[in-house]
């Protein structure tokens, strides 16, 4: 199942809707246990894991063990339900990791391949297979996407410095990590104000993976953004959308520039934009894991409003001094809701991670 967990990260941020899923399919005929059937949900979201592990083993699925960490579809869409692919193919024997809540699944695609006498053997490392899949989760269950904070704090305690541009806080390794974590998530987000300080690119520039940059979007309640900045003269290459309040005047200029606006609502008795319901429009349309990234202002919301499951807080030896803008978080003052997780020393920055989980 470990090997299982590990195949499936290959495509995460990549299957749409649906969650990236990995299937193996092993048989022992007595030499012990071979792999025969590899799968991970295809990008875009199909076929499903199970269906591409089931085509590689042919025959030699029948009386075989399938490993998959979340449980086989058990509902009719474009395709026939994994669960029954499972029965007809012969397979003896289901270990499965995740539950997946669906209510369409939940508990139906195990009830169908008992029933067509299957072995089940649910919940194996479970918490560890709901890790790639962690904004599907959210999405199914919170009906928002997954919301990773990331902040780059200096040594002494600033994300930045006003009116300097920016400010280089972390170094190239902890760099190359974050443009990884930005192909893991299917949009980023920042504030307008740190597209007025920065201007910064949002994309994933690491070599190879430039197509996995996620839809870029902006809080910008006015429409403010420069149309000259560099977010809007490269929206035709890389989707980019600004969530905006009313109908901006400049609305048909950023429009032609191939940007998406995205109507929201107004937090009562105020000019900012009602975060939650943004959220919930965004689930509606598919998206399962939201990157913030900046700035201050915009990650206090976020905190604030009880809004982020991830936190990943990456410390440099910078310092940056007079001017700075402090960061809204720091290791110590972590709420006491997150737990520690992954921890990486890259190069002379620290990078921690810690996160909340409800699932």
């Amino acid at each position: 199942m470990a090997a299982t967990i590990r195949l499936s990260e290959r495509h995460v941020g990549l299957t749409g809707t649906n969650p990236s899923v990995g299937t193996l399919i092993v048989r022992d005929d007595g030499d012990g246990p071979v792999i025969v059937g590899r799968g991970i949900t295809a990008p875009g979201g199909r076929p499903h894991a199970e269906t591409i592990a089931l085509t590689e083993a042919g025959d030699l699925a029948i009386g075989a063990t399938a490993y998959v960490t979340l449980e086989p579809c058990a509902h009719h869409g474009r395709t026939p339900p994994c669960a029954e692919a499972l029965v007809r193919a012969g397979i003896a024997r289901v270990v499965a990791a995740a539950g997946d809540p669906d209510p369409r699944v939940s508990g139906r695609g195990h009830a169908i391949l008992r029933a067509g006498g299957i072995s089940v053997v649910p919940h194996l490392l479970a918490d560890e297979a709901r890790q790639p899949m962690s904004g599907y989760l959210a999405r199914l269950t919170r009906k928002r996407p997954e919301v990773t904070l990331k902040l780059a704090v200096s040594r002494d305690g600033m994300i930045g410095r006003r009116g300097g541009g920016q400010v280089a806080i972390t170094g190239p390794v902890a760099n190359a990590q974050t443009h990884l974590l930005r192909a893991r998530h299917d949009a980023i987000l920042v504030g307008a104000g740190t597209i007025h300080e920065d201007d910064p690119a949002l994309t994933c520039r690491l070599p190879g993976l430039e197509s996995r940059s996620p839809l870029r979007i902006v809080l910008d309640a006015g429409l403010r953004t420069a149309l000259s900045s560099r977010l809007v003269r490269t929206a035709s290459e890389t989707p980019t959308a600004f969530a905006v309040l009313g109908d901006p005047a400049a609305a048909a200029a950023f429009r032609a520039a191939g940007c998406e606006l995205i109507a929201c609502e107004a937090e009562p008795g105020t000019d900012r934009i009602a975060l939650e319901e943004l959220l919930d429009d965004l689930a509606a349309r598919g998206i399962s894991s939201l990157l913030v990234e900046g700035g201050a202002q915009t990650a206090r919301s976020f905190l604030e409003q009880n809004l982020v499951d991830r936190i990943v807080l990456v410390t440099g030896d910078t310092l940056v001094g007079a001017g700075g803008i402090a960061s809204p978080l720091v290791p110590s003052d972590m709420p006491a809701d997150f737990r520690a997780g992954r921890q990486l020393q890259l190069g002379p920055d620290l990078w921690r991670e810690y996160e909340r989980r409800t699932f």
